[in-house]
């Protein structure tokens, strides 16, 4: 079940009903003692100060006190007092530490869960993309052959020199087309030059090497995508114009 945080006063009053007191009974425990402290007492316990200790230091530890709602200062007397403070503190410790170990792991789970989804987005998306062009191809078949047998009307005389343009445009060596062959000429060349000087070695911890290594798989699988997505666009554009011009010649 869920866990919640409770007050001490809250779980002494359970623990001190009927119910409770006939529980406790039965498996052994004889009393239960409240360990805090009313409001008369706290200020009662404040107000004096403790025996081997001067009013001043008293004040300033009432003083440098963190948190006056939750906390008292206690004072330490001799040197076993001071060792067993020491030890608590290291129990505190250690308790803290392993309390950040564990909040360690959870935050790393969840970096994992937020990468996972981070790359199922992604394919989705990919999909989403992919489906909309086969929509679209055949969106183009259907119209096609929606219109066979008719003659080409004004507005698809239009849309044909449009196309034709879009067409002209893409193959043009400073378009589309180009801008993606001097892309992939680009990493050719960084591939190669990074074959030449694979002599020299570089050291990255793995976080960086990670975030390196997702970079470029990133920019590849942009790349691959924008290639397919123009020769798509191109084949589109090729059926479209096979079938305006079929329409023209009947």
């Amino acid at each position: 079940g869920t866990s919640q945080r409770l007050r001490a006063s809250d779980l002494f009053s359970f623990l001190k009903s009927n119910a409770a007191v006939n529980g406790l009974k039965a498996i052994g425990v004889v009393d239960v003692i409240n360990n805090t402290f009313s409001e008369e007492q706290k200020k009662l316990y404040l107000d004096c100060v403790p025996a081997g200790m001067t009013t001043n230091l008293w004040e300033k530890a009432k003083k440098d006190n963190p948190d006056h709602e939750r906390l008292i200062p206690v004072p330490v007397v001799g040197f076993s007092g001071l060792k067993e403070r020491l030890e608590q503190q290291q129990l505190q410790t250690e308790q803290h530490q392993a309390r950040l170990k564990v909040i360690q792991h959870d935050i790393e789970k969840v970096r994992r869960d937020h990468t996972t989804t981070v790359e199922k987005l992604a394919e989705y998306r990919r999909k989403a993309l992919q489906l909309g062009h086969r929509l679209l191809q055949v969106m183009v078949r259907q119209e096609v052959a929606r219109k066979s047998g008719y003659s080409i009307q004004a507005d698809e005389e239009q849309l044909r020199t449009n196309l034709e343009h879009t067409i002209a445009e893409l193959n043009a060596p400073t378009q589309y087309k180009g801008r993606v062959n001097e892309l992939m000429s680009q990493i050719r060349m960084q591939h190669q030059h990074a074959l030449a000087r694979q002599e020299i070695e570089y050291t990255f911890d793995p976080d960086t090497m990670k975030d390196i290594r997702q970079h470029l798989n990133q920019q590849q699988e942009g790349l691959t995508h924008l290639i397919k997505i123009v020769q798509e666009d191109l084949e589109d554009l090729a059926v479209v114009e096979q079938g305006l011009r079929a329409g023209v010649e009947r």
